[in-house]
């Protein structure tokens, strides 16, 4: 008795399972369907920039990506940050090697203070420090330019026109998927 009554539930959970599948199936298919017929009647959209070739010419020249793009302001920005950046890498690194050197150079001294060999190392730890922040802050500037360039090159087919027919601004997009 227990056992036929474990078979009729079974049955019922087993039926409930394939009409579910069958409504998926049927539902899935008619929205292939339905795109297929909405792809027949519209357009093919292509966009006119490569978003990765913007970031590819990014990353081997930063700020091409930028030029690529017709976003020809960005570039000198882009520029002009890393030139800032890679001055101050180099003047901190310059001081680093140079505290460094008068460390050394003093560390076995006996006539030199010990307050004068403790700022040698406090300047060389502070300098290696601020050469390490602009390394980074090189990394984040290099990155967000790539970012820069691919975003600008997927938007570049962003548009905002009037409307002719109420006179009003009107933003238009097109997607791909």
């Amino acid at each position: 008795m227990t056992n036929l009554n474990g078979c009729l539930i079974y049955l019922r959970l087993s039926a409930k399972h394939i009409i579910n599948t069958v409504i998926f199936c049927i539902i899935f298919i008619s929205a292939i369907n339905a795109q297929d017929n909405a792809n027949k009647n519209d357009t093919i959209f292509v966009m006119q920039k490569s978003a990765w070739g913007a970031v590819l010419r990014s990353a081997v020249v930063p700020g091409l990506g930028q030029i690529y793009n017709h976003s020809y302001w960005k570039a000198p920005i882009v520029w002009g940050i890393s030139a800032w950046l890679v001055y101050n890498w180099v003047q901190n690194n310059n001081y680093y090697w140079q505290f460094s050197k008068s460390y050394l150079q003093n560390i076995n001294n006996p006539n030199i203070s010990y307050q004068l060999l403790q700022a040698y190392r406090d300047h060389r730890d502070f300098y290696r420090d601020q050469r390490d922040l602009f390394t980074i802050y090189m990394g984040i500037t290099y990155l967000l330019q790539l970012v820069d360039a691919y975003v600008d090159a997927q938007l570049f087919d962003f548009t905002v026109e009037e409307n002719y027919h109420t006179g009003l601004p009107s933003i238009n997009f097109k997607l791909r998927f």
